[in-house]
């Protein structure tokens, strides 16, 4: 339930916003502004939901009554059905041109590199025109065997010994690492510390020339200094190491060093270091610590910002370390930029997460994981650079603030990414497209130039873009002063009259001073109405009408507009029609007061050929369902309609079993598209389901049922087979007959017994009771003798009397 009330509150809030943009859509800003010239209609510009440019039509209406600045400043269509022939029509479009086009180099080794060109095109012009957009596509290809710079730059602060001692040998096993990925390899060398000033660094007389002074674990070091350039860029990578093995570690007194000094001092110093134009350069940032930042010099009374500039002395030492401050993120992402240097950071894994925030605000760098003796540089250098040429990210330089840019990438899947001016994930030679909009959004000065560049990160290769501004009409070069057309009282430009002072009327054709309440009386339209219907002013014995945001005044006396008509949902005229004079002429196929209502009906045919199904009637193209439970475009869909198990039977003939009425097959496929799912039981609890039964031609029973799903899909869920009963057993119908003979018989018998038992206990209760009382009568009557007792004795005494005589004597 839940889940049905949140699509149904999505649905109204969708139709809200449709509603909201077909209102705003209508609006029709080139006749609402309020240009007075035709410079000021090319200025107006529609809004984002109406691509359409305002336009202009420039002459003036020979005859009959002059049309108003609305009919002359419009969207095209609207003046060509005005009447305005296209030639008059101004509507300057934006446009690019490209000037310089060299195709994409594929390689760029050596002697060529002069000449690779790795964007393309290298040189167009923009002519905008204010509120109109512009496009062209730039292409950019990462060229193999590419010449490359690289810079290693290194802290030489007293912790980064043991990492000194690993690099000795560097230049040539990183030589010969680097000649897999291009033959043309150069390689220089700098070190920092910091600021040779306290309290960035020891300053006592006594560590002077040796700061490590007292330092028990490691006696003898350098003093510090900002920053030393040592080898300039060169091929032979002995050098390198030679240069490497003189150098010796300093010690500062604070953690953070004095790195980015170091890193502008680099980048900005290209004749010193000795960065070719043509080539790849990389700089190697290897330190163990947090660097430095902007205003932290103030803690040695260090006020006057970086300048950006080179100070290298005579000896290569960064001669301003103790007068500047230290360079700003900015100023070091501007500069790296601005010389196509790639900046690798190598620190230790503490320090990651700090450096890699840097590489958010410094384009074009990357942070690796330096071991701490830094045993992984070589490959760590190897994976930046890889990880680099992966990449393609367009910068924009010198970006006019009246124009906005907007970029689509297509990289290698080849499909568009709009909102975005990077790829990844390339190889080298792969080339990727961006698709760049342009739109300005005002008109400079006269004579005012601008440009800016989009440049690759990193590239040499440069697009140099010029801008022009359409903000003129062709139209305002024929301007005429004292026009015979303004009835030689004012000057006649682009169709319109600018009347002298004391003139007025379309052609100033009336002086001001004739005006009167009879004149004025020609611009109502009957007595006792307003002046011009309250919607324009009377002018000369004419109604000039006011311009609407909503649309067109017009008529003679300003009674007619274009925006009063009828609505269905906001709509004028529901969009089948147009509004004219607060009526809608409906197109073909419509009718009703706002052309709502369509007159087709092939919509209400159902697939069987009748209207509606035969279950409603059909009203302005719909059907209106009148049976109850009906539903469906065309009210095919009822499950609890009487005919409803009748309707479907037919398509159970005749997709399951081709028999029935439908027993043919394109006109089953055509009537019959319902899913029909068959079981070997069918389940008769669905609460939604119609159980539908009917006998075959065989006296079966088929049973389905039907039941419409959410999605509004029919479901039929059928037998595989219809149910029919077996005829009986004639030997099994005579044992059932014998046995239920005998069980009868038995049962009758035992009921018998029963009876005769309970007969039988009964009588036998009586004698027992009739026993016992004779018993209770002989003992207690004193005249009854037993014959046994009486009988007994004097038998014994018979016996014995001779016996017991005998025994006396």
């Amino acid at each position: 339930m839940r889940s049905r009330e949140g699509s149904a509150r999505l649905r109204s809030l969708l139709f809200f916003l449709l509603l909201l943009l077909q209102s705003v859509t209508s609006l029709n800003v080139c006749t609402s502004g309020s240009a007075s010239s035709c410079e000021e209609c090319l200025l107006i510009h529609q809004i984002v939901l109406h691509p359409s440019q305002c336009s202009v039509c420039f002459p003036l209406q020979e005859s009959g009554r002059p049309r108003t600045l609305v009919s002359r400043c419009d969207l095209t269509r609207n003046l060509l059905k005005q009447g305005c022939e296209p030639h008059f029509i101004e509507n300057p479009r934006s446009s690019s041109t490209v000037l310089k086009n060299k195709p994409l180099s594929s390689k760029g080794s050596w002697p060529t590199q002069y000449d690779v060109i790795q964007i393309m095109p290298q040189k167009l012009s923009l002519s905008l025109r204010p509120g109109d957009q512009t496009s062209f596509e730039v292409q950019v290809r990462q060229v193999e065997d590419y010449p490359v710079d690289l810079y290693y730059l290194m802290d030489l602060s007293l912790s980064m010994k043991d990492d000194l001692d690993t690099i000795r040998n560097l230049g040539t096993k990183l030589a010969e690492e680097m000649k897999k990925l291009t033959s043309n390899f150069r390689l220089g060398f700098g070190s920092f510390v910091d600021k040779n000033i306290a309290p960035f660094s020891y300053t006592a007389p006594k560590y002077q020339t040796n700061p490590c002074n007292g330092y028990k674990l490691f006696p003898n070091c350098v003093p510090s200094f900002g920053f030393r350039h040592i080898l300039s860029l060169t091929d032979k990578v002995d050098r390198f190491n030679e240069e490497v093995q003189k150098q010796m570690v300093s010690r500062n007194r604070d953690a953070p060093e004095g790195g980015f000094d170091a890193i502008l001092q680099a980048a900005v110093c290209k004749e010193r270091i000795g960065w070719r134009k043509e080539a790849f350069h990389l700089l190697v940032f290897a330190t163990d610590d947090v660097p430095h930042l902007a205003l932290d010099g103030r803690l040695a009374g260090l006020v006057e910002p970086h300048d950006g500039q080179c100070h290298l002395d005579e000896k290569n030492e960064y001669s301003a370390s103790t007068r500047m401050d230290y360079p700003s993120l900015a100023l070091l992402g501007e500069k790296l930029a601005e010389n196509n240097i790639y900046l690798i950071f190598a620190v230790t894994k503490r320090l990651y997460v700090i450096y890699k925030n840097f590489t958010a605000l410094i384009p074009g760098t990357t942070v690796e994981i330096l071991d701490l003796d830094s045993k992984n540089i070589i490959q760590l250098i190897v994976n930046a650079y890889n990880n680099i040429r992966s990449k393609v990210e367009l910068t924009v330089w010198d970006h006019p603030e009246d124009i906005s840019l907007s970029f689509t990438a297509t990289c290698q899947d080849g499909r568009p990414l709009p909102g975005l001016r990077k790829c990844a994930d390339l190889k080298i030679g792969d080339t990727v497209s961006f698709n760049v909009s342009v739109e300005g959004r005002g008109c400079p000065p006269p004579g005012t130039s601008r440009s800016f560049t989009i440049r690759p990160v990193g590239f040499k290769d440069r697009l140099e873009v010029s801008i022009s501004y359409r903000c003129d009409c062709g139209c305002t070069g024929l301007t005429q002063a004292n026009s015979s057309r303004c009835s030689s009282a004012g000057t006649y430009s682009c169709g319109v009259c600018s009347c002298e002072p004391g003139y007025l009327g379309a052609r100033c054709e009336c002086p001001e001073d004739e005006a009167s309440s009879q004149q004025a009386a020609l611009c109502r339209e009957a007595e006792g109405k307003q002046l011009c219907s309250g919607r324009g002013e009377c002018s000369c014995n004419q109604c000039m009408c006011y311009e609407s945001e909503f649309g067109k005044v017009y008529g003679a006396y300003c009674e007619c507009d274009d925006f009063s008509c009828a609505r269905h949902k906001g709509v004028l005229c529901s969009g089948h029609g147009e509004c004219h004079c607060g009526e809608c002429q409906c197109h073909t196929g419509y009718v009703g007061d706002n052309c709502y209502c369509s007159t087709e009906t092939a919509a209400c045919l159902a697939r069987d050929g009748r209207m509606c199904s035969g279950r409603g009637s059909c009203v302005c193209g719909r059907c209106e369902c009148t049976e109850p439970g009906a539903f469906g475009d065309t009210c095919e869909k009822c499950p609890t309609c009487p005919d409803a198990c009748g309707t479907k039977r037919e398509c159970i003939e005749c997709r399951l079993f081709n028999s029935g009425r439908l027993a043919d097959n394109q006109t089953c496929q055509r009537l019959c598209k319902d899913e029909i799912i068959t079981v070997e039981t069918l389940k008769t609890d669905d609460p939604g389901a119609v159980l539908c039964l009917y006998k075959t031609e065989s006296d079966c029973v088929m049973k389905f049922t039907y039941s419409e799903h959410a999605s509004g899909q029919s479901i039929l869920t059928a037998l595989k087979e219809p149910e029919c009963g077996a005829a009986p057993d004639a030997l099994t119908v005579l044992l059932a007959v014998v046995g239920s003979i005998l069980l009868v018989g038995v049962a009758l018998l035992a009921a018998w017994k029963l009876v005769i038992t309970i007969h039988d206990w009964r009588e036998f209760a009586r004698f027992q009771s009739a026993r016992s009382r004779a018993r209770y009568e002989m003992a207690s009557n004193p005249l009854y003798k037993q014959p046994i007792s009486s009988h007994s004795m004097e038998t014994m005494f018979n016996m014995h009397g001779k016996s017991y005589n005998g025994a006396v004597h």
